[in-house]
C-alpha cells in the first residue's frame, strides 16, 4: 500500500503530540530530580566537611565531583546516581 501525503501528516501529528505529552508529563519529575540533585551535593559536602581531611574517602571525593559535573550539565539522574555512590563510599 502507497501512503499519502495526509497519512504521512497525520503519522507525523501523532508523533509529535506523544512526543509533546512526553516532554510534559517528565517536566515536574525533572524538577524534583534537580533539587534532590543539588540538596544532596551540599548535605554531602557537610557530611565530608565533618571527616578529617586525610580521612575523606578518594571515592566519596570523586563520586561527589562526578554528581556536581552532571548537574552542571543538566543530566540530574545521573548526579542522583553519584550521590548514591558517594552515599555509598562515606565511612560508616
Amino acid at each position: 500500500m502507497m501512503r499519502t501525503r495526509s497519512s504521512l501528516a497525520a503519522t507525523r501529528g501523532y508523533r509529535g503530540g506523544a512526543a509533546l505529552a512526553v516532554l510534559l508529563l517528565a517536566a515536574p519529575a525533572l524538577a524534583n530530580d534537580k533539587a534532590a540533585c543539588a540538596e544532596g551535593i551540599a548535605a554531602l559536602k557537610v557530611q565530608a566537611e565533618k571527616l578529617a581531611p586525610g580521612a575523606v574517602p578518594q571515592k566519596l571525593t570523586r563520586a561527589l565531583k562526578i554528581a556536581e559535573r552532571e548537574q552542571g550539565e543538566g543530566e540530574f539522574d545521573e548526579c542522583l546516581e553519584a550521590l548514591d555512590d558517594a552515599k555509598r563510599a562515606l565511612p560508616k
